[in-house]
């Protein structure tokens, strides 16, 4: 990471020196100016200390580590040194002969002696070479060497020998160069080895005799939480070690460094700490489990073991972990001990933040021990004390079961406190291990569920073919026979598709946080279920302001020349209220599509409502995504079972891209012949569409990942949609009902923006709006921003410039489009929202 964000700074100095050329000579004319009030003598002196300390204090480093018998990463220092060197000396080439001149004069400086270097050769090796043997990692050597560095960027640029951003190039090079060299032949092991383990226990008044690992060495969930020991003594009991070093503590940083941006602060630690600091830490919760009561290891000794790792010493309790203890042992008296531990802690305020199977040590008299306090907090929150309850809710429920954890937690918390648990009781507030391993039961479940439906199934085919066999055999009419059975097998697929989903359904709810709950809810009926808002932002949130804000960039500079008042002026208010009507229909069409495709009776008005709620809904959602959601979950509410509720969505959403497809290709070919004179000429829009599409299909049918991709999400698709048309298949007027509301929706859409480019005195052919507007609708719902914002318009303001169209009348209707069709409705679609959130139709 810290090559990557080298090579990220080297390229930002050189955008900054190409393309802010008048900002780098200010900062230049600056520094010059200031450098020429600097004393002179003062200047050489500079120079000249510099110039003997950068050679003295790295050799001085040097014969440190040899005496220490390191002698490796003074190699690694020295081949960092001269691939820096090799760097540089390209750079300075590609400066003085292909480099832009802006970059040139950024880097360089005229003197009376000729043009200064624009890395420094000396200077680059060095910093690479002090980087790669850590003297960083040293308070000492690290103060001694910024001294150096500054001292001679200071004499440098002072006198003349440099520029600024010729420095910084120039320490960019020696940072990436060192830290890439150690990325490729490794870093040295920082681990302590069992000799320095032994030797570190006998300087705090130990006499070791052995020390042996007690945790499986491939067991990556537990690595950032230390190497685990038992040391023998010469006399005396054994004793429980933590080993904690650098690599320990860096296990799981981005995974950390990404909950502390997504999580609100109130649930997050810190994400990386320094060894003293977590020394510091696990030390301070020992002592003040134990003062709290409850059943902690009692901490003996603390040692650092050179700079590079630190260890915590324990008297040794002798236990099994919770998750290697059987079923059969895991008695009623055991859980109530775990849960006396936490309420200890939380009688003072004391949070463990990591309560699962590892955590939880069971003494040879049957007593909880809490282990791993390292990830502990003192004076904690509310919120962060009730995820402890939670996450040990969750961590025993998922050995016992939920009736029995639950009665468990009230005898020794009470009821009140275990009802306070149930808004945390989310998967987000639980540890890594909680959830990989509810995710793993939710799936076996699954499974178990639909074999066991589909064995159900394949015997009643059995069954039935046998009987049919029988009564075969006595039928004077084949044909009506051939009838029955397809009816038969029709009906039997059918009900093989029901029972999938009521298999999928019930594994759904037998969730082991929804058993907790209900569990709990019976106990107090009116405990807080609603849960806690953790996240303080989501990753599509996240990405959605990223290309909303690169959107907002792009739209903004088109409209940088728009003058609003004369709009409004020139504007013809005719027909806007066309527009303005046009857009209205647009939802009563929105309506007639999705209840085309369900077969079951549901209100058109309160439809109409939940179209206009969708508007609403993509302020917030991409517009491909937002839409789909509302629908889906607006038919469940009307009485629709999800599985079929989805499916019908889903086919409206398949019919309606099959459309918008067919729709494109009309309208362009139509748009190809009113291009030119001959009466039927192939667009070549057209035609080149087709060629493209034959490629695609060709490259995803010859290489077997995209063609195994591709059929198994076409087949799951098909899974729910074809079963859905075969029902509706039997209502014709439903499905005509559907394909007409689809086509009306995309007219009410093509005629407003129609209207509205008539409104400021534009004129186009329908069918060319009606294929700008097919193209812009497509980008738009693929763009990752709420509602298209930002690729909607500039597709259609290009587009529609491209088709002839001036860009003072293109931008305006534009404008008045989505005026009409997105940010208008907003308000009605907020009410419409509200309305039927109270009613409980969403």
């Amino acid at each position: 990471m810290r090559m990557l964000l080298g090579i990220v700074g080297i390229a930002l100095v050189l955008a900054l020196a190409a393309f802010a050329h008048a900002t780098t000579s200010g900062l230049e004319a600056d520094v010059k100016e200031s450098a020429g009030h600097a004393p002179a003598t003062l200047a050489n002196l500079a120079g000249l200390t510099a110039n003997i300390a950068i050679f003295i204090v790295p050799v001085a480093f040097a014969v440190e580590r040899l005496i220490k018998r390191d002698g490796l990463r003074i190699a690694d220092g020295v081949l960092a040194a001269v691939l820096a060197h090799g760097v540089s000396l390209g750079a300075a080439l590609w400066v003085a002969e292909a480099a832009p001149e802006t970059i040139r004069d950024a880097l360089t400086r005229t003197t009376p002696t000729g043009v200064t270097d624009p890395v420094h050769g000396y200077l680059a090796p060095v910093i690479a070479y002090m980087t790669a043997v850590g003297m960083s990692r040293r308070p000492r050597w690290r103060v001694a060497m910024w001294a150096v560095l500054l001292l001679d960027a200071f004499a440098v640029v002072v006198n003349g020998y440099s520029t600024p951003f010729s420095i910084v190039i120039t320490v960019l090079i020696g940072w990436t160069v060192a830290y890439g060299t150690l990325y490729a032949v490794g870093s040295p092991n920082v681990r302590p080895t069992g000799q320095h383990l032994l030797h570190g226990l006998r300087r705090v008044g130990f006499r070791p005799v052995t020390a042996l690992r007690t945790e499986d060495p491939g067991d990556t969930e537990s690595h950032d939480r230390g190497r685990r020991y038992v040391v023998t003594l010469e006399d005396g009991p054994p004793l429980d070690v933590t080993v904690v070093d650098r690599e320990q503590q860096a296990q799981g940083f981005f995974y950390r460094v990404y909950q502390r941006l997504a999580l609100r602060a109130f649930t997050q630690r810190r994400s990386l700490q320094s060894l003293r600091q977590a020394l510091e830490q696990e030390a301070l919760l020992a002592y003040a489990a134990i003062a709290a009561g409850a059943n902690a290891p009692k901490l003996i000794a603390t040692s650092e073991l050179g700079p590079d790792a630190v260890m915590l010493v324990y008297e040794h309790i002798g236990g099994r972990r919770l998750d290697t203890i059987p079923d059969e042992e895991l008695t009623d008296e055991l859980l109530a001990s775990a849960f006396r531990q936490v309420e200890a802690l939380q009688s003072r305020r004391i949070a463990h933040r990591r309560l699962d199977s590892d955590s939880l040590l069971v003494d040879r008299s049957g007593n909880v021990v809490l282990t791993d306090l390292r990830g502990g907090e003192i004076a904690a929150g509310d919120i962060v004390l009730r995820m402890d309850v939670a996450q040990l809710l969750t961590t025993l429920g998922l050995r016992v079961g939920a009736e029995r954890v639950v009665a468990s937690a009230v005898s020794v918390l009470g009821p009140d406190a275990v009802a306070d648990s149930l808004p945390l009781l989310q998967p987000m507030a639980l540890t890594r291990a909680s959830r990989a391993t509810l995710r793993r039961i939710a799936r076996e479940r699954s499974r178990r569920e639909r074999d066991a439906v589909l064995e159900a199934s394949r015997l009643a085919k059995e069954e039935r073919a046998r009987e049919r066999a029988e009564r075969g055999s006595g039928e004077a009419d084949a044909r009506k026979a051939l009838k029955a059975e397809k009816a038969e097998k029709k009906a039997e697929r059918k009900a093989e598709k029901q029972a999938l989903d009521e298999a999928a359904e019930e594994a759904r709810e037998e969730d082991l946080l929804a058993q907790i709950r209900r569990q709990v809810l019976l106990i107090r009926p009116q405990a807080p279920i609603e849960p806690v808002r953790l996240e303080r932002i989501r990753p599509r949130t996240l990405i959605s302001s990223i290309a909303g804000a690169i959107a907002a960039y792009f739209l903004l500079s088109q409209l940088s020349h728009v003058r609003f008042g004369d709009i409004v002026e020139q504007a013809n208010w005719g027909w806007v209220a066309a527009a303005a009507a046009f857009s209205a229909l647009s939802y009563f069409a929105a309506a007639m599509r999705l209840l085309g495709f369900v077969p079951e009776k549901v209100p058109f008005l309160r439809t109409v409502m939940a179209q206009v709620a969708g508007s609403f809904v993509k302020l917030v959602a991409p517009a491909a995504v937002g839409g789909v959601a509302l629908n889906s979950r607006f038919l469940q509410r009307a009485g629709i079972r999800p599985g079929l509720a989805v499916a019908s969505v889903g086919a409206s959403e398949l019919f309606g891209l099959a459309a918008h497809i067919l729709l494109l290709l009309t309208f362009g070919y139509i748009t190809g012949t009113e291009r030119t004179s001959s009466p039927l000429p192939p667009s070549r829009t057209i035609i080149g569409g087709l060629l493209t599409a034959a490629v695609l299909v060709l490259v995803v049918t010859a290489i077997p990942f995209l063609r195994k991709f591709v059929s198994t999400r076409v087949r799951s698709l098909f899974a729910g949609v074809v079963p859905r048309m075969l029902d509706l298949l039997q209502r014709p007027r439903k499905l005509v009902n559907g394909i007409g509301g689809m086509l009306l929706l995309t007219a009410a859409f093509v005629m407003c923006l129609d209207t509205s480019i008539r409104a400021f005195g534009g004129d186009m052919s329908y069918a060319s709006v009606a294929v700008i507007f097919l193209a812009g609708n497509a980008l738009g719902s693929a763009a990752p921003t709420p509602g298209g914002v930002g690729a909607v318009e500039g597709v259609l303001i290009g587009a529609l410039t491209l088709a002839g169209l001036p860009a003072d009348i293109a931008t305006p209707a534009v404008l008045l489009y989505r005026l009409l069709t997105f940010w208008l409705p907003v308000l009605p679609g907020w009410l419409c929202f509200n309305q039927l959130t109270r009613k409980g139709a969403i």
